[in-house]
C-alpha cells in the first residue's frame, strides 16, 4: 500500500517533532495560535516568550499518543488478497443458475404448450387459467348473439308467435349467460334453444365438444402443476458442508442427505458431479466442465434404502480428480461439486430430483460428520438437529497420491525386510552347523582318531 507525499511529509514530522521533545526542547508553536495571546510562562513555546528556565523538567511526550499518532501516519500490514467469490452453478435449494438469452426460436415453447403452461410461475398460470375460461365464453356468447341479431330474434322479443333461436334471450349479457350455462352444463331451464334453429344446434355441438376439451387442457395444467415433485424435494436434505478424511486408510471426500418425511423415496439412487473449468491441450478452454465423481456406481452404493441418514462417500482414488489434490492446493482449487439424489415418490409414484452444490469453502478437510442415529425403547431416533454437525479427525494433509506411494513403500519395506530376516537367520544357523563340524574335526585330529590320509602313510 503507497502513500502519498503528503502523509509521508506528515509522518516525518510527527517523527521530527518527537526526537525534539525527548532531547529536551520545546518546538517553536505556530505564530497564528500564539497571536493576542498573553504571554507564556517560562518555558512556552510561543515566540518571544524566552528560553526555558534551568529547573524545568521538559514535557515528555504521551507514548500512547505519539503511537496513535504514527500509527496514523504509517502503513499498516498488507490484508492478504480476497478471494473472488465463486458464482454457483446450481444454489443450495437445487435451483439452476442459468438463464437462457438471446432465444430466437422462441415458436418451439408452442410447439409444447402444455410444459410451457405448466413451467410458468403460478400468477401467470393462474391468469391463463381465467383467461382461457372467459375468453371462451364471450367468443361464444358472441356468436350466440350474432345468431339471434341475425335472425331477427332481437326484434320480436314482445311477439309471441316467433320462435327464436334461444329463448329467452333478449341481450349481449343473455347471450354470455346462456354460453357459460351451455359449457358448464348447468342448464338452469329459464334460456333453452330451439328445434328452429339448426345453426344454434351446430354451435352448441361445437361449444360443447370444445368446452371439454378446455376443461381436460386447463384441469390437466393446474393437476400437474399441483402434483408436482419439486414440492416433495423440499424434504429432502443435504448436510451444508461435505468433508474429506481417513475411511479404511483411504481419503475420502463425504456428505450426508436425508429424508425428512415417514413416506420414503422408492429406488433413490445418488449421483455427484464436479464443475470445473479446464484447458485442453491444444488451449481449447472449456467453462463448467463437467466430470463425474464415483460415490459406488461400480459396487452399487449408489442405490440408496434412504430410511435414515447416509453418508455417502467418494473414495479418492486414482481415477479421483482429486487424486493429486492436497489440502493446501484444494483450499486454492476453485470448482462446484452438485449432489444429485433420484427417485419415485412413493404416494403418487413420479419421478422426484433434489440437487444441492458444494463450493470449494464448503469442503472441510479433516473432518467427520457427527452420528445422528440413536437406539431407543423399540426403535431407532434420528436427531435432525445435528444433521450438520461435523467434528475434526486426524487426517493427512498430503493427497491420496503421496498417501498411496508412503503405504506403498511401507508395504514394500515389510514385504523385504522379513525374507532377509529370515534368511539371517538360516544363515547364521548354518553358520553354526558349520563351525560345530569344525570343531569336531579338530577334536578328533588332536586325541582321538587319526586322519586318512596318516593311516594310509603308516
Amino acid at each position: 500500500m503507497r502513500r502519498s507525499r503528503l502523509e509521508e511529509l506528515k509522518f516525518l514530522e510527527g517523527r521530527c517533532r518527537n526526537q525534539v521533545l525527548d532531547l529536551g526542547i520545546e518546538p517553536l508553536q505556530d505564530p497564528r495560535r500564539c497571536r493576542g495571546a498573553p504571554r507564556r510562562a517560562a518555558g512556552g513555546g510561543c515566540p518571544g516568550s524566552g528560553r526555558r528556565s534551568p529547573g524545568a523538567r521538559p514535557a515528555r511526550p504521551d507514548a500512547a499518543a505519539m503511537a496513535q499518532e504514527n500509527a496514523a501516519f504509517s502503513p499498516g500490514p498488507e490484508e492478504p488478497p480476497r478471494r473472488r467469490g465463486r458464482q454457483r452453478y446450481v444454489e443450495k435449494d437445487g435451483r439452476c443458475n442459468v438463464q437462457q438469452g438471446n432465444v430466437r426460436e422462441t415458436y418451439r415453447y408452442l410447439t409444447d404448450l402444455f410444459t410451457t403452461l405448466v413451467d410458468l410461475q403460478w400468477r401467470l398460470s393462474l391468469l391463463f387459467f381465467v383467461l382461457a375460461y372467459a375468453l371462451t365464453w364471450l367468443f361464444f356468447g358472441a356468436i350466440w348473439w350474432l345468431i339471434a341479431y341475425g335472425r331477427g330474434d332481437l326484434e320480436h322479443l314482445e311477439d309471441t308467435a316467433w320462435t327464436p333461436c334461444v329463448n329467452n334471450l333478449n341481450g349481449f349479457v343473455a347471450a354470455f349467460l346462456f354460453s357459460i350455462e351451455t359449457e358448464t352444463t348447468i342448464g338452469y331451464g329459464h334460456r333453452v334453444i330451439t328445434d328452429q334453429c339448426p345453426e344454434g344446434i351446430v354451435l352448441l355441438l361445437l361449444q360443447a365438444i370444445l368446452g371439454s376439451m378446455v376443461n381436460a387442457f386447463m384441469v390437466g395444467c393446474m393437476f400437474v402443476k399441483i402434483s408436482q415433485p419439486n414440492k416433495r424435494a423440499a424434504t429432502l436434505v443435504f448436510s451444508s458442508h461435505a468433508v474429506v478424511s481417513l475411511r479404511d486408510g483411504r481419503l475420502c471426500l463425504m456428505f450426508r442427505v436425508g429424508d425428512l418425511r415417514s413416506s420414503h423415496i422408492v429406488e433413490a439412487s445418488i449421483r455427484a458431479k464436479l464443475i470445473r473449468s479446464r484447458q485442453t491441450l491444444e488451449g481449447e478452454f472449456i467453462p463448467l466442465h463437467q466430470t463425474d465423481l464415483s460415490v459406488g456406481f461400480d459396487t452399487g452404493d449408489d442405490r440408496l434404502f434412504l430410511v435414515s441418514p447416509l453418508v455417502i462417500s467418494h473414495e479418492i482414488d486414482a481415477a479421483s480428480p482429486f487424486w493429486e489434490a492436497s489440502r493446501r492446493a484444494l483450499e486454492r482449487d476453485d470448482f462446484e461439486i452438485v449432489v444429485i439424489l433420484e427417485g419415485m415418490v412413493e404416494a403418487t409414484g413420479m419421478t422426484c430430483q433434489a440437487r444441492s452444490s458444494y463450493l470449494v469453502d464448503e469442503v472441510l478437510w479433516g473432518h467427520r460428520f457427527t452420528s445422528v442415529l440413536t437406539l431407543e425403547d423399540g426403535f431407532y431416533e434420528v436427531d435432525y438437529a445435528s444433521f450438520h454437525e461435523t467434528f475434526e479427525v486426524p487426517t493427512p494433509s498430503c493427497s491420496a497420491r503421496e498417501l498411496a506411494e508412503a503405504a506403498a513403500r511401507l508395504d514394500a519395506h515389510l514385504y523385504w525386510s522379513i525374507p532377509s530376516r529370515l534368511d539371517e537367520k538360516v544363515e547364521e544357523e548354518g553358520a553354526g552347523e558349520g563351525a560345530g563340524e569344525e570343531a569336531g574335526a579338530d577334536k578328533e585330529q588332536n586325541g582321538c582318531l587319526p586322519p586318512p590320509e596318516t593311516e594310509s602313510k603308516v
